[in-house]
């Protein structure tokens, strides 16, 4: 769903939209935007206008250029991979509407490709770090085969809720787009991960891994990197508390941290020979 405020609607009068789209070949091609203009139709959301230009890649100047490259799969919020830049605000082209997008003002659209990523070609952006990070912090449940051991332990109502909320995560990397801490030469987990180990530690099999991914977003690029801008939470399409996390998380790294002290401590008191 995109959040971002209502704006008037496009003037009766409107017969077309230019869209101004970055073009780019690869992650160190020079870039440039071309300029196409597509037949305003009410209701019509980006993706349905990039794919018109797909169909006939020809910009306001007359020219024919190869087709706009852009990631897309399920069109209805739920893969993530249709985030971009829209107008300045990370957003997903496939519930990005026009009518919100241009308001009452001239009818052109920026779109650019996310730019904490790697540009792959054009729109499309090379996503690894976010499925990297993921990685570190172990975000999934070991399964080693399908045994029936009968009903898994019960949760409670509250946490149900919770964790039902933490999995609409689709990975679109808008929260890394939207933090200020996030880099394209920096190892900031960022928000996504952050929320991920929370929620497998909820899990009453992941929590069998909870130390792991505790310690996962700890060290370098770790949780205490976050600079608590809060624009990760403004900018999630599925209104995940991002922020609520970070906070549970930062509380567990921090006993993870005080139990390795005394940890450490006793190690060194039975190393000297003294009671543990």
């Amino acid at each position: 769903m995109d959040t971002a405020t209502a704006q008037a609607p496009v003037s009766a009068t409107t017969k077309h939209v230019t869209f101004r789209i970055w073009r780019q070949n690869g992650p160190d091609g020079a870039g440039h935007f071309d300029e196409f203009r597509v037949p305003y139709g009410k209701g019509a959301n980006v993706v349905s206008c990039l794919m018109e230009i797909q169909r006939n890649p020809v910009t306001v100047d007359g020219r024919k250029v190869a087709p706009v490259i852009w990631d897309a799969a399920c069109l209805e919020e739920v893969c993530g991979s249709c985030a971009m830049n829209i107008n300045g605000r990370v957003r997903m082209a496939c519930s990005a509407l026009i009518d919100r997008v241009i308001g009452d003002g001239e009818p052109i659209i920026t779109l650019e490709p996310m730019k904490k990523f790697p540009v792959s070609r054009d729109l499309a952006v090379d996503r690894s770090r976010m499925f990297e990070a993921l990685k570190r912090v172990k975000a999934w449940i070991n399964v080693d085969g399908t045994h029936n051991l009968g009903p898994g332990p019960r949760q409670s109502q509250g946490d149900q809720t919770v964790m039902y909320k933490l999995s609409e995560c689709i990975t679109c990397g808008s929260c890394l787009e939207a933090c200020p801490q996030v880099t394209i030469d920096n190892d900031f987990i960022g928000a996504a991960s952050i929320s991920q180990a929370r929620l497998f530690n909820m899990n009453p099999t992941g929590k069998m891994n909870s130390e792991e991914r505790v310690r996962g977003l700890m060290g370098p690029g770790g949780i205490q990197d976050c600079g608590k801008a809060q624009n990760c939470v403004k900018v999630c399409p599925k209104e995940i508390p991002l922020t609520t996390s970070i906070a549970v998380m930062n509380r567990e790294v921090t006993k993870q941290i005080i139990k390795d002290i005394f940890f450490d401590q006793s190690e060194e008191k039975k190393a000297a020979g003294g009671p543990a």
